[in-house]
């Protein structure tokens, strides 16, 4: 079962099999999903059926979710961003060499953050749809790599049964609907990506990701350092309604000429409610936008 109408490519990567959706032509766009108990390229599905109109867009499956490798290792903010740049290298040889714009959306955009500090020429300009490090005023600035993994968590949830049971009861439709209220802010959530996100879960090896997720093994510690590290344009965009509101953080970097802002009267996925506002708002920053 396919979650995107896009042709499904393999992607080259030392890291296993890695998996992404390709549609459109013109200028190459990555498309970056959340990471959840049920995540994959299906999250991203309005934004890559519009852009696709304008642009060769490349919807990934990060590892562990949706059609790419979900082997049981542990699963890592580096492990995440060195598979956002496996697929940049092979989109940067589809199209002569040139940078990339991205969009990445909820824990993802800490990952495509690190991606382009480490490698700014590999990108043309980010587009963070509710970023997770934002939360509140605190700023995260441990030691460069650090993330907020409980191990024993992590080592208590592989025990026999444990996390395959945790993730069974986080995975019940019900639990999968109630989750999606809380993103959308509301019930009327998008029934395709819900039907998806049920299915996804019942393959095998699903468990995995969400459990290192669940023991906090995907949140960088650092994220503040890494986003202060951007000089490329970054667009920045988040909703008002539902559990993920709090960006006070954002502060931090009104005042610097690579940062924007725009704020949806929408949930946690504003380009699921009103993808053409997202999508024009979009295509006029990647058109507009000068590195600082």
């Amino acid at each position: 079962m396919l979650s995107l109408n896009g042709q499904l490519c393999s992607i080259p990567s030392k890291n296993g099999f890695l998996c992404a959706y390709v549609k459109g032509q013109g200028k190459p766009l990555l498309l970056v999903h959340t990471v959840n108990a049920a995540a994959s390229a299906a999250e991203v599905r309005p934004i890559f059926d519009l852009m696709s109109q304008h642009r060769t867009v490349y919807a990934i499956d990060l590892p562990g979710y949706g059609t790419s490798e979900r082997s049981d290792r542990l699963y890592t903010p580096r492990l995440m961003t060195d598979a956002i740049l496996d697929l940049s290298t092979y989109i940067r040889t589809q199209h002569s060499d040139q940078p990339i714009d991205a969009m990445a959306a909820s824990l993802s955009c800490e990952f495509l953050a690190r991606a382009a500090s480490e490698q700014p020429t590999t990108f043309n300009t980010l587009s963070l749809v509710s970023p997770t490090g934002m939360t509140g005023l605190k700023l995260r600035q441990a030691a460069e790599g650090t993330t907020y993994g409980q191990n024993w968590l992590w080592s208590t949830l592989k025990g026999p049964g444990w996390g395959r049971l945790l993730f069974k009861g986080l995975t019940r439709p019900g639990v999968i609907r109630y989750f999606l209220n809380k993103t959308w802010g509301s019930r009327a959530i998008d029934e395709t990506m819900y039907e998806y996100a049920v299915w996804a879960t019942r393959q095998p090896g699903a468990e995995h990701a969400p459990l290192c997720f669940l023991s906090a093994q995907m949140f960088s510690a650092d994220i503040t350092t890494v986003y202060d590290r951007l000089r490329l344009p970054v667009w920045m965009s988040h909703g008002v309604r539902g559990d993920f509101v709090d960006y006070r953080g954002k502060e931090r970097f009104t005042g610097r000429g690579n940062w924007r802002f725009t704020v949806f009267d929408s949930g946690a996925l504003p380009y699921f409610e009103d993808p053409r506002a997202f999508g024009k708002n979009m295509l006029e920053f990647m058109g507009s936008s000068v590195a600082m």
